[in-house]
Order: structure tokens, then sequence, then C-alpha cells
């Protein structure tokens, strides 16, 4: 569905101007839609929203045109989505040469946080639904003119009644043409004028015949062309193609909301305290560390922070999956873009911008949003030669007919310009795609590469992380064993102060156990992935870690054992106790009635592996696994054959997640862990596990569907099209309801996706 006219656009976009092209070359507004990828290279990313895009092959358009930019690394645009992502070097090229680029190919670039407010999507809306109503009223008024002609008999209508009725037809025909069509128009024009092709240009050739036609056999009636007119048929085309658009725009809408109402949770302003300890109102953008502010009942939080005065609820569900309001205390962490829900608070601001947990979110939605799965691609390739088609299937179509009746000819080309656009293939995959993307966001799952979708509904092997994933992300120690004459403080202070450096959640239990003001000034930290982290300390060189990275005899215990050692020999054990979540016993149970191969791949010792898997089921069990053999063991499995899912959350998870199929990180899983998954799992809640492989098996399932329909609808209309038996009325019907059909059976997955989240909530 085509976007907002021009004049809809922000002031700074109305204009074609190099000056307001080059408004949007000062670095500093950069960070509005763009984010700093690589500091070496000084490559950005940039989000945005096209203007004027209405199919795949409009979609392979804008790619060409941003990649023969010098300075643009790669550019992905999403049909689906109405949405591009655009890598490039700031040395080399700036905003308003790709937007220019853009624009000289017909469309327009917006920056993808200004296009998602309320006012835009409703004048959008509105101007959609005036060309409707129009095409509708004269419809109906057309319809009525032309029924006498179709049920009088012979000699019951003088000439004068019949072609008055005719130029009523034709005269309120003209709305429809001028008004309704107008997009259909502009997108045809901008094609030929740019010597492309989208699906706009079939129908636009199509609706222009049928008026032309039917306007000379009204004027004209013993012309080669005929006595028949065409302007039921015309406006009841149009009438149905708008309708289809329309219920697609607002479909579309439901689609992209997930994104829109996480972009619309930020306050545009909020209090600020002065220095003289009052507060006044700024623009939240204006915040900086250190600033305390006052956030009322009912706004959202424009920070992370922490609270420093009062207590209140907030809703966090978007953000991290969890439906309850969570209360929040003095010293209670709020994050942004949550909602206060009940009492006034005061907040010191910790992260802003770019480094807070909201714009991680932000920016993986919008990465999922352009991401184009395998199937999606392929519609994408096969669109542009395929409207192609269309035209030549159209020409064949008039000229094997033009012997018989040239009238007829002419409206079976018609018909076939009609019938076969291809709007159903080109979303059949995307729509699909998006929504159930959507319905997980909303849930807390974020889906990162849409490939994923496809890969995760075929494997049949699924490995857990143990600690942080099956376990709780937050461990406690429990008890300190020292050796003789070593002060158990001294060594806790010393640990903890290595152990602040690590995100593991062993080192985080230790620092946890120690007052931040009297931990142990550390230096030379080092970090050994997956085994513990080493420091010069006052007692020298320490070692902080598993018995085999500090030289120690394994053991086996029923708790696991955090080890520090000297240079001299051993000096303390940490106990840490870990729990399991509740949720691992129902989901492993679920997952290994369901037939798949369920197995634990862990850094700990053996002992603690063994018995967290025997109380939650899980026979296959591989302990004492460093990065490396975790890596080795993922790719033995796929030599196999073996198509695995890989869900952990550790700094050592980075290399599998990679390495697997697919691969979930949980809850508060590290960036790398992160940026090496498919899915992120904002709560933590193991019992998306296996709701995320149905929703895939469900998904895949949906796309062949539109697929097939799409093919089975073209196999029927075109040969009918083609011998001239199917009118333009109904060719229009039909393509409109196929591109309905379409969406309304991907609209069935959110529908769908919210029932098996409620059935899997319901067993935690």
């Amino acid at each position: 569905m085509q976007n907002s006219a021009i004049s809809e656009f922000p002031p700074l976009m109305q204009q074609s101007d190099t000056n307001a092209w080059a408004a949007l070359d000062a670095e500093d507004e950069w960070s509005n839609f763009s984010q700093l990828q690589n500091p070496e290279s000084q490559e950005w990313y940039s989000y945005l929203v096209v203007d004027g895009m209405r199919c795949a092959a409009c979609a392979i358009s804008i790619e060409q045109a941003l990649n023969q930019v010098p300075g643009v690394v790669s550019a992905t645009v999403s049909a689906g989505s109405n949405r591009a992502r655009i890598v490039w070097r700031a040395g080399v090229t700036k905003p308003s040469h790709w937007m220019r680029a853009v624009s000289r190919a017909g469309y327009r670039l917006l920056p993808a946080a200004d296009a998602f407010t309320s006012d835009q999507r409703r004048r959008d809306r509105r101007k959609a639904l005036w060309r409707w109503l129009v095409a509708g009223f004269c419809m109906m008024q057309v319809m009525m003119y032309a029924l006498p002609a179709y049920v009088a008999g012979p000699g019951e209508m003088t000439s004068d009644m019949f072609n008055l009725l005719r130029w009523a037809s034709w005269v309120l025909t003209l709305p429809v043409l001028f008004f309704s069509c107008g997009p259909f128009f502009n997108s045809a024009l901008s094609d030929l004028k740019h010597r492309r092709i989208s699906m706009d240009l079939p129908v636009a050739i199509g609706i222009l015949i049928t008026f032309l036609v039917s306007t000379a056999a009204t004027f004209e009636p013993t012309g080669w062309w005929g006595r028949e007119v065409y302007f039921d048929s015309l406006t009841m085309f149009v009438f149905f193609l708008l309708t289809g658009r329309w219920l697609e725009l607002r479909l579309r809408d439901r689609t992209a909301g997930a994104l829109e109402a996480l972009m619309q949770r930020l306050p545009a302003t909020i209090e600020r305290q002065n220095k003289d300890g009052s507060f006044s109102r700024v623009s939240a953008r204006r915040l900086v560390v250190g600033d305390v502010i006052r956030v009322f009942p009912g706004e959202a939080f424009p920070a992370d922070g922490t609270v420093i005065l009062g207590s209140t609820n907030a809703d966090e569900a978007l953000l991290t999956g969890e439906s309850r309001p969570v209360f929040k205390a003095t010293g209670a962490q709020v994050i942004t873009g949550s909602h206060n829900l009940s009492s006034l608070v005061e907040v010191r601001v910790e992260q802003v911008g770019t480094a807070t947990r909201f714009a991680e979110i932000v920016a993986l939605m919008e990465q999922a949003a352009i991401d184009k799965p395998r199937l999606a691609k392929l519609a994408d390739r096969i669109a542009k030669p395929f409207l192609i088609g269309v035209l030549l299937a159209a020409g064949l179509a008039a000229a094997m007919l033009w012997q018989i009746d040239p009238n007829r000819a002419l409206m079976a080309a018609v018909a076939v310009l009609i019938v076969t656009c291809p709007c159903a293939l080109s979303l059949a995959t995307p729509a699909a795609m998006l929504t159930i993307s959507g319905a997980l966001a909303k849930r807390g799952v974020l889906v990162r590469r849409m490939q994923a979708l496809e890969a995760l509904a075929g494997i049949d092997t699924i490995i857990f992380d143990k600690t942080g994933t099956l376990t709780m992300d937050h461990m406690n120690m429990v008890g300190i064993r020292t050796a003789p004459g070593v002060d158990k403080v001294q060594v806790l202070q010393l640990a903890a102060g290595m152990a602040m450096h690590s995100l593991h959640p062993l080192s985080k239990a230790i620092a946890r156990a120690c007052d931040e003001k009297s931990m142990a000034e550390v230096s030379n930290v080092v970090e050994t992935s997956g085994f513990g982290l080493s420091a010069d300390t006052a007692l020298g060189k320490l070692k902080l870690g598993s018995a085999r990275y500090c030289g120690l005899p394994e053991e086996n215990a029923e708790i696991s054992k955090v080890h520090l050692v000297s240079e001299q020999g051993w000096l303390a054990n940490f106990m840490i106790e870990e729990e399991i979540k509740e949720c691992a016993f129902s989901t492993v149970s679920e997952l290994l009635h369901a037939g798949f191969q369920v197995e634990i791949l862990s850094g700990d010792h053996q002992f603690a592996v063994e018995q967290l898997a025997a109380q939650v089921g899980i026979t296959e069990v591989y302990a004492n696994c460093t990065p490396s053999s975790k890596l080795a063991h993922i790719q033995h499995l796929q030599q196999q054959g073996r198509k695995v899912l890989m869900v952990g959350d550790g700094l050592n998870d980075g290399p599998v997640l990679a390495a697997a199929n697919v691969s979930v990180a949980m809850g508060l899983a590290v960036p790398l862990a992160q940026a090496q998954s498919d899915f992120v799992v904002l709560g933590g809640q193991l019992s998306m596990v296996p709701q995320l492989i149905s929703d895939a098996k469900r998904t895949l399932k949906v796309v062949r569907q539109n697929l097939l329909w799409a093919a089975i609808y073209n196999a029927i209309g075109v040969p009918l099209a083609v011998i001239g038996w199917l009118p333009a009325w109904l060719a229009g019907i039909g393509m409109a309801t196929s591109s309905l059909l379409v969406i309304l059976n991907a609209a069935r997955l959110s529908l769908a996706s919210t029932n098996g989240s409620t059935k899997h909530n319901g067993g935690q």
C-alpha cells in the first residue's frame, strides 16, 4: 500500500532541494535515525521508511539505486514492511547523497523514528478512506444508471434516454479516475519516467484502456471499438481494489504495531531537576547521565536509571515479557520505555540514547522488520520478470482476439493486466513473517533474523546451556572455605574485586556477596572465557575460576565451587548455589514428548550438570566443556545431519550460538550472545522455546498456503482472462480478494500465537 503523499511529510521532508537534505547531513542529526556500526571505518547503519513503494519490484529498484551510491556499503529494502536498512561510510557519503538517489528513482526516504506517529498514520488512513468512499459512491450511482440497459427489452428505452444514462455514467466515472485512481496513475507515470515496472503499471494501463474504450463508445458508438461501455466494471474494479488496499493498510498497521508501540513509548518531554532544586519540563532528548527527573503516573521512563525518591509499579510487558506490574522501590532500576503506573517517583538517569536496553530492543526489531527470508527473496527475484510477463500476456491476449472482436480483445488485455497483479505473491512470505514477529514481540520475544523462522521449523535437536538458562540467571554465594591462616573477609574482598570485571553468573554471585566499597583493588584483569579470571592484587598474581583453570583436582560436589589460588597455592573455595527455573521441568518434558533430542552442554563440572539433568529429565549430558569443545560438539551433530537449536545466555555461548542452525538468547544474555542469536527472549522464560518452535512451524505452513493460493489463483485466472472469459470487474475482485486472503491468512498467526502463549504460560 502506498504511504502518505509528499505533502504529508514533516516540514523538513516536504522540500526536495539540496538545503533540506543537507540538514540531515549534520552529524548531530544522525543519532536520530542511525547508529555507528564500526568506529574505525566510520560505518553507520540507518533505518528508514520508504514512501511510494508498493511491491517487491519497487524494493529491488530502490536497492539498486542505493547500492550505486559511492559510500553505501549495503542496502536492504523490505516490501512487506516498507522499511529500508542502509549501511554507509561517513567519510565517503552523507544522508543527502543516498536520499537524493532514491528521490531520483521516484521514491522518498523518511527517518523511521519520524514516520511512526499517530498523526501521520491518521492522515494516511483518512486519505485512503476518502478515495475508497468516492469510488464506492460513484460505483453505486454508475451501476444504477447501467442497470436499465441490462434489463430493458427491445424498444423499451429511447436512444436519448440510453445516451443520457451513458453520459451520466461517464461524468460519475471522472472523480474515480482523477481522484480515487490517483495513486495508480502517479505510480505508473513514475515507473515510465524511471524506466522500471511495478504492480501499479499494469493496473493503471488496464484502467486507462477501459476508460478510453468506454468513452469512445459513449461519444462515437459506430467506431471499431463497438458500442459497449464498461464504466460499471471500471468503478467496481477500482472500488474493490481500494477496499483491498484499505484493509491491507489496516492489517499492515497491526502487523507493524509492536514496533510502532515500542517506538512511541518514549515521552517527548519530561520534568528535569534544575540546579536550584526546582523542576522544569524539557525535551527528553536533552537528558544526560546524572540528571534527576520526575516521572508522573501514566508517563513512560525516558532513560535507564535508579529510583531515588518514592516507589511505584512499572509496566515492563513489552520490554521484558513480564505481564504483571513490577514494584519499584527506592534503589530499584527502571528501564527506558516502561510505564510508571501508580505513583510519582524521582529517578537518577544512568543510561540514555543508544546505550539503553530500550535502544537495543528497537534496533533488533528494526533489523527484523527489513530482514528477508529465503522464500521472500525468491519472490523478489521473480517479481520483475513476472510483471514483464503480465504485459506480454496482455499483448498476446489482445493479438489473439483482435481479428474476432477488437473490443473484446482490449477487454481481455485489461483482464489479464488486472488479474495477474502479483500482490499476493509478493505479500505471501513477508505478511506471515511480520505478523508472527509482531505477535512474538508483544510477548517479549524479539526475532533478529527472519530466516531463522524457516530454519526453526526443521530443527530436531535442542541443546541447553545450564547456568543462567536452565537455572535462574542469578546465583547466591552460600559459603567460603579457606586454607589455614587465610582470612575469609580478605579473600572475599579480593575475589569480589576480580569478579566485578566479569559478566558470568558465578562471578556476579561473588561480587554481590561483598559490599562494593570494601572490594579490593585489582589490576590487569584478564578473563579466559569459560574458565576464569586472573589479576594482579596485593597478594600477587591470583586466579579465580574452575578447578581446571586453577590447577586443582576436580571434585564431585552437590554445589558449584569457584576457586581462588595464588602462585604459592590454594587460598579459598566459594560455594555457589543455583536454582532450577520452575518452567524448566515442563519445558523439557514437552520437548521430549514432541520427539526432540534434548541435551545439556555446559562448562560446569560433571556432577553438578548430571544432577541437574536428572532433575529435569535430560539424559544426554556434556560437562566440563570449553567454548571450543562446545563448538566442536555442535559441528559434529551437524555433520551427522542434525538440525540444532542452541539455547544459552553466557559469555562463552557466543561461538555456539553463531554455529547452531538456530539460536535463542535468554533474558539477561550478555551483548555478545545476543549479537550471535536469532531470537532474544527478554524475560528468560524457557516455556517460550516450544512455543517458538510451534509458531515457526505454523508460520511456514501459512507461507506455503499463501504461495500455493497465489499460484492456483494465477493458474486459473490467467487462461480465463487470455481467452476473454473473465470480465474486468471480476478480475478486479479476484485481484483484491487474493491479496486480502493472503493478509487475512497471515493475520491468523497473531491470534494462534496469543492462544498458544496463554496455554504455555498457564503451564508454568
